[in-house]
């Protein structure tokens, strides 16, 4: 292989996470450490070698116990209460963190005075990683076990800050800190402000990725792109995926069950070319519609035929996810007023001021005025735990 100096200027610059950070420092920083590891499928180097397997070769690092948040260890199930399992090669217990108990136990933590942390987020309050990240933190802060952050790009970038924030009385595993739908923040910056805001006084240490910086596209980082999730399948549905995602707990089917999930949405009763014809009157930023048929596999309205619309992603910076899920939730509740029930909107959205404003008003600008002085705020504290320009 002739290395040329363009080859070495790709290699400088090409963005690199913790664990490729770790792996350049033969995982000195958990020698003689005793380990819980909290990981999934998207945990890889880029050269695409797993976290785990990079354990396995380490004589001086004591892997005890590994836990798995949804959608289990190797990322692939798609359902309620995973039972824990073997890992085959090692012999060591997975516990599952999305069965009978979300937050791991003292028991699972036993001789563990390290928890490792890499899991590929998506950047958005309700995707529930960032949740079991949390509830991991504040098990180990109780129990004095220190917590080490490994950090991955944020896939959707770290610009954008958009939504309101989450009402403190609507607290759950799909929303565990109050900040906004999407917050532009890495999994490293979140583990700084839970550890601080929430004052856990937790022995916190955040391996940062280099060459990141916040105005980057995933595409831009060079780094592999493998599923966090069953349904989290490309980019295109990443970024998309704030916009629909808010809209699953309604009577519409988001794609679940096909094969591209969040880059189409729609229910048996929806007519697919009017309804697309008004969706692209509105002149959605980066955004246009095509009418669609599809019958989901599983899921809403299994096996029914649906009508809706394929999204096209025209341009993703430009694209505002906020403004996007609730101009489709107001060309439905005012379209199909008798089909489309809206009241699980606020499941995801988490925030009574704004659905209440969705309900009752038609201006998108106004629905979202009180989000723009509370984003001033949560931007003033955001800053504080910002790693990357």
């Amino acid at each position: 292989m002739i290395v040329t100096p363009l080859l070495l200027l790709m290699v400088q610059f090409q963005v690199q996470t913790g664990l490729d950070q770790l792996v350049q420092r033969h995982f000195q920083p958990l020698y003689g450490k005793n380990l819980a590891l909290l990981t999934n499928c998207s945990a890889i180097d880029s050269r695409g070698k797993h976290l785990l397997d990079h354990l396995r070769d380490q004589k001086n690092v004591h892997l005890k116990v590994i836990l798995a948040p949804e959608h289990g260890f190797e990322g692939q199930l798609d359902q309620e209460n995973i039972p824990d399992s073997i890992d085959s090669e090692t012999g060591i217990r997975i516990f599952s963190l999305y069965g009978k108990s979300k937050r791991p136990s003292q028991e699972m933590l036993r001789g563990v005075d390290l928890l490792l942390f890499d899991i590929q987020d998506i950047g958005v309050r309700f995707y529930t990683y960032q949740t079991s990240m949390l509830y991991a933190m504040q098990e180990c802060s109780k129990l004095g076990i220190s917590f080490m952050v490994l950090d991955r790009p944020n896939p959707i970038g770290g610009l954008k800050v958009l939504g309101p924030s989450l009402d403190r009385d609507r607290h759950s595993f799909t929303g565990s800190f109050p900040m906004p739908v999407i917050h532009g923040m890495t999994m490293g910056e979140l583990a700084k402000m839970f550890n601080s805001e929430l004052n856990l006084h937790l022995d916190l240490k955040v391996v940062p990725c280099v060459n990141w910086k916040r105005s980057m596209t995933f595409e831009q980082t060079g780094l592999p792109w493998i599923n966090p999730s069953p349904n989290m399948r490309n980019l295109t549905q990443a970024l998309l995926y704030p916009a629909i995602g808010l809209l699953e707990r309604t009577n519409l089917s988001v794609g679940r069950g096909t094969d591209e999930p969040f880059e189409l949405f729609g229910a048996p009763w929806i007519e697919p070319v009017s309804f697309a014809r008004h969706l692209n009157k509105l002149k959605l930023k980066g955004l246009s519609f095509v009418p669609f048929y599809f019958s989901p596999e599983s899921g809403p309205f299994q096996g029914e035929r649906c009508g809706g619309v394929h999204i096209m992603l025209k341009d993703a910076a430009i694209m505002d996810p906020i403004a996007t899920s609730y101009s489709i939730f107001l060309a439905l509740r005012t379209t199909y007023k008798r089909e489309f029930k809206p009241e699980n909107y606020i499941s995801l959205l988490a925030n009574r001021e704004a659905y209440g404003a969705l309900c009752s008003k038609n201006h998108i600008p106004e629905i979202r005025r009180s989000e723009t002085s509370y984003l001033k705020r949560f931007n003033k504290k955001r800053a504080r735990y910002l790693i990357y320009e």
